[in-house]
């Protein structure tokens, strides 16, 4: 629809436009304009992400962002967070402090300026802060859109200014409450659960994010305390995180529960073209390569220029270490760039004055001039390093042939399952229960532990759109087995086999060729037990290793069967928790609880049909799980703790998370 400006000569035209925009229901009374924090609270998920979980953390790490910004301008040490009884939130920081003083164009504080109003801070003015992470001046505000209620204090100037807000809108004015020799920031929010669906903050969540942020700013403390709960010594739950090593340690913690094949990492800072490049790596005996990339801080999931730039200073450099060598005279076929990543885990971080994010979810750095920085630190720096440890450099080189030899194993591999399975028009698993629509938006996968409750399943899924594939006892543990090993495990051969999908596209042998994958809903459901929740493990973890888009796309699900049926008579209720389970005691028993039954579910064979549709099944009850990976760098060490070979580290994960998992031995 084109716009032009045309002047009014009589009445008659007047009157035909006031007819026509009350004839199409769209005229000058349809435009609104929303006044200052109001577009946040109407369109909250455009500025955060989502309102669930994900986002309701979010707030937290913008808040923290901020004061990591000054620490990185190099006036901050100490950053403080609390999680209160209530599940509000205050972070505390030793910064500058907000400034607070009057801005003559708005004639207001600029503490409420910042406060209030959307792109509005210092991150604008690089003489402020010369490289910044958040959302670029958004973040603090949409913080106070999306609180109940918010209360900041300042100190700066010898003095102690505040003001509180309610949904954004300012209390009062700022104002001094007292005097002090001290400066920082501390803002206290408590999220509005009118916009939340979720509202209580996981501690576990909190503590990744900081923990990764200590590593990649060393030299500054960070601080978490959970007031909802007490250790046996009757203390707030709290942790510290302080890092002198950086990325050096990153690396060292991520790799603790793996076998080094290099005692210490390779470790390079620098900076090139005015880009501070900071990189450590560390050689491993797993089949997998993990790579996690930094922009300012921001974990970029999708990558970028800067992981291009090491991935191509690395297959170089090494390359041409291994020929000169002459370690390669023997090898029958090209080596390729995954040979040179297979069992490496790496930190690449970068920072950059004005970052510029591509990508599905805005994680993807696409600054050109980052790849040249990045590639010259690292081809440098790996080369020096390869000089002058030789016997560290042989290792590596020996790794990388068994991981080329490995590849081609698994090439062959996959072809055969390929050939043997949909893409040869048909030769979908025999077990496989497919759903009449062919619409994969449309269709769900359920991947069901044991033939029994897969019988079950079946009967009592929605032929049209559900789909039910049962799979025969633990699959394969993916993190202990090279690829090859994987295609010959028929568990693993006939989920890809039903999901369509295989490893290798045009335009990379590794990738997922995702776009032909026949169901978006993919649930894995299994027994409430010590053998179900350890078989949905083994099967996350392949997802994780080997098709980790599917998790990133949001298309993995675990089902949460109930773990109660509290019954009298013909009265009954299902149950997930305890606390669901007592409550549904006291409801149906208030005339009497001698005659309630109470029966505990640890198998999925125990439902029948009906019941397994009405709990897990149905879309209009039943109750799902969305796997999201919150910190990839997390998620990776957590996996190779619990599916690794060394026991202590996973015992010890399990005694501290096991009151949090509705499990019976």
């Amino acid at each position: 629809m084109s716009v032009k400006t045309t002047e009014l000569v009589d009445s008659e035209l007047e009157t035909k436009k006031i007819m026509s925009e009350k004839e199409n229901g769209y005229g000058a009374e349809s435009i609104t304009v929303l006044e200052g924090l109001e577009a946040v609270r109407l369109r909250p998920a455009m500025y955060i992400g989502d309102t669930g979980l994900r986002g309701l953390h979010h707030l937290v790490y913008e808040v923290v962002d901020n004061s990591i910004d000054e620490a990185l301008a190099g006036y901050c040490k100490n950053i403080e967070v609390f999680i209160h009884t209530d599940n509000s939130i205050t972070v505390n920081d030793d910064g500058r402090g907000i400034p607070t003083g009057i801005m003559k164009k708005e004639n207001k504080s600029a503490l409420e300026i910042v406060m209030t109003v959307l792109h509005a801070g210092g991150k604008f003015n690089k003489d402020t802060y010369k490289v910044s992470g958040g959302l670029h001046g958004v973040g603090v505000s949409c913080v106070n859109a999306l609180s109940i209620h918010l209360k900041t204090v300042v100190q700066r100037e010898g003095q102690i200014f505040t003001q509180e807000y309610s949904k954004g809108k300012p209390l009062y004015d700022v104002k001094v409450i007292g005097k002090s020799d001290k400066t920082g920031t501390s803002q206290t929010f408590l999220p509005d659960n009118t916009i939340f669906t979720e509202s209580v903050y996981h501690y576990d969540i909190l503590t990744a994010r900081l923990r990764e942020l200590a590593y990649l700013n060393k030299g500054v403390r960070l601080t978490i305390t959970d007031e909802r709960e007490k250790n046996e010594k009757g203390e707030f739950i709290s942790d510290s995180f302080f890092s002198e090593g950086g990325l050096k340690e990153f690396v060292l913690y991520l790799d603790e529960n793996r076998e080094k094949l290099i005692p210490e990492p390779i470790y390079m800072e620098s900076e090139k073209n005015g880009f501070p490049v900071e990189v450590a790596m560390l050689y491993n005996s797993s089949y997998t390569e993990n790579l996690h990339s930094y922009v300012n801080n921001i974990n970029t999931h999708e990558g970028g220029t800067h992981l291009a730039g090491f991935r191509r200073a690395l297959t170089r450099t090494l390359k041409s270490y291994a020929e000169k060598s002459g370690m390669l005279a023997k090898m029958k076929f090209e080596i390729d760039g995954d040979d040179f990543r297979e069992g490496l885990t790496a930190v690449i971080s970068v920072k950059v004055a004005e970052p510029q994010f591509e990508g599905q979810t805005k994680t993807k750095l696409g600054n050109k001039e980052v790849i040249g920085a990045v590639d010259t630190v690292v081809g440098e720096m790996l080369n020096n390093f390869l000089e002058e440890h030789p016997k560290e450099a042989k290792v590596i080189v020996d790794k990388v042939i068994l991981a080329a030899q490995a590849r081609h194993a698994a090439r062959k591999a996959r072809e055969l399952v390929q050939r043997k399975g949909a893409l040869t028009g048909g030769g979908l698993p025999g077990k496989l229960a497919d759903c009449s629509e062919k619409d994969p938006f449309q269709c769900e996968l359920f991947l069901v532990e044991g033939d029994s409750a897969g019988g079950t399943a079946k009967q009592g899924r929605n032929r049209n759109f559900q789909a039910v594939l049962p799979l025969r006892g633990k699959i394969l543990n993916v993190e202990k087995a090279m690829e090859y090993k994987i295609y010959e495990n028929e568990e693993i051969k006939n989920i890809y086999t039903a999901l369509g999908v295989f490893k290798g596209t045009a335009e990379d042998d590794r990738a997922l060729n995702i776009e032909k994958l026949r169901y978006h809903k993919i649930v894995i459901m299994c027994d409430a037990d010590v053998d179900g929740s350890h078989i949905t493990t083994l099967i996350l973890t392949f997802f994780f290793r080997y098709m980790k888009e599917l998790i990133e796309n949001g298309h993995i699900y675990i089902a949460t069967p109930p773990l109660y049926l509290v019954k009298k008579g013909k009265e009954q209720r299902y149950a997930w928790t305890e606390e669901e389970r007592d409550a549904a005691i006291a409801e149906i028993g208030k005339n009497g609880k001698d005659n309630v039954g109470v029966q505990r579910y640890k198998g999925l064979g125990e439902m029948n049909a009906e019941q397994l549709w009405e709990t897990t099944i149905n879309p209009e009850s039943r109750k799902l799980r969305k796997v999201s990976i919150e910190s990839a760098a997390e998620a990776d060490r957590i996996f190779s703790m619990l599916m690794g070979d060394d026991v202590a580290p996973r015992r010890d994960f399990i005694e501290k998370n096991a009151r949090y998992a509705n499990i019976d031995a």
